[in-house]
Formats: C-alpha cells, structure tokens, sequence
C-alpha cells in the first residue's frame, strides 16, 4: 500500500462515518459529543502501522481492516473496492452486534481478528472518560485478556505495554 492509496482510504473511512452513519451519534465520538468518529480507525490503523515487530503484509492488512471495522455496525456506506477479499473476510470477523457479544465470541476469532482488536480496545480506553467505572473496569479487564492472547501469538508488541499501561 502506498501512501495516496493509504490517504484514499482514510478519507473513504472518515467520510463514511461523517456522512453515512446509521444515527447522527455514530458520527461523532462519545467522550465530547462533538469530535469526528473518524479520529478512532484512523488512530488505530496508524498505530498497528508503526507496530514494526510485525511483518508489513500483516500490518497493512490489519490497518485496512481497522479503517473500516465499524462500517457495517455504524454506517450505510459500502466497503471500499480495494480491500481484498482478506481484508473484507477480517472485517466481517470484527463485526458484532454488541460489544457485550464481542466479549464473549471474540475467542473464536481469528488471532488477525483478536490482534485489531486490541488495537480498538485501547484506542476506546484512551477516550473512555465516558464510561462509568464498572464499564471501565469490564473493558479494562477484556482488553488484558486480549493482549495475553496476542501477545502469545505475536510476541511483545509495543500496542500491549500502551494497553496494559491504560488498562492498569
């Protein structure tokens, strides 16, 4: 991927959360009501990017995903015709219809599916000031579970000390 596809597909992924969301509150993010839902798959597709441990094809792969995880939960807009169908398969995998189902069926996902998830988890953690503490508490504690299943299939990411760290 080079970096006018990779600008392509952000501005795909920010437009279709501004523009084409299911409700004018899948819009936007919830700790301020106000700042752009694109903030966070941008976040975590450029994190994992940087995630030089791993190898580049899985890097990509995951960023792509994480761009558009949210889209057929959140948004009317329709897929980008770039992804691969690998890309498509990763981001039906992350797709769920609570997070509360998450929790319980991400296990039997992929360890590619669990990897971005970590990634997601944290980036909902740094701005998660709108949780109450026992939702806080749920997501911290999902979210170490996580990194001791990934860090087990790709070994100490820098993505794991950051989640630990907010996740403490």
């Amino acid at each position: 991927m080079n970096a006018h596809q990779l600008a392509s597909l952000i501005a795909q992924s920010i437009t279709g959360h501004a523009d084409y969301a299911t409700k004018p509150s899948k819009a936007i993010r919830k700790w301020d009501g106000k700042t752009p839902y694109g903030i966070h798959p941008v976040w975590c597709a450029m994190t994992v990017l940087t995630e030089t441990s791993l190898p580049e094809d899985l890097r990509v792969r995951i960023a792509q995903a994480l761009l558009f995880q949210d889209f057929l939960e959140d948004t009317t807009a329709k897929l980008p015709d770039m992804l691969t169908d690998g890309v498509r398969e990763l981001v039906d995998e992350m797709t769920f219809e609570s997070s509360a189902v998450e929790m319980q069926e991400v296990w039997s996902r992929s360890a590619e599916a669990k990897l971005a998830k970590v990634y997601d988890k944290t980036s909902n953690l740094l701005d998660g000031s709108w949780m109450t503490q026992e939702k806080r508490a749920q997501y911290a504690d999902y979210l170490l579970r996580l990194c001791e299943v990934v860090e087990k299939a790709y070994g100490p990411l820098n993505i794991i000390t950051i989640a630990r760290a907010i996740a403490a």
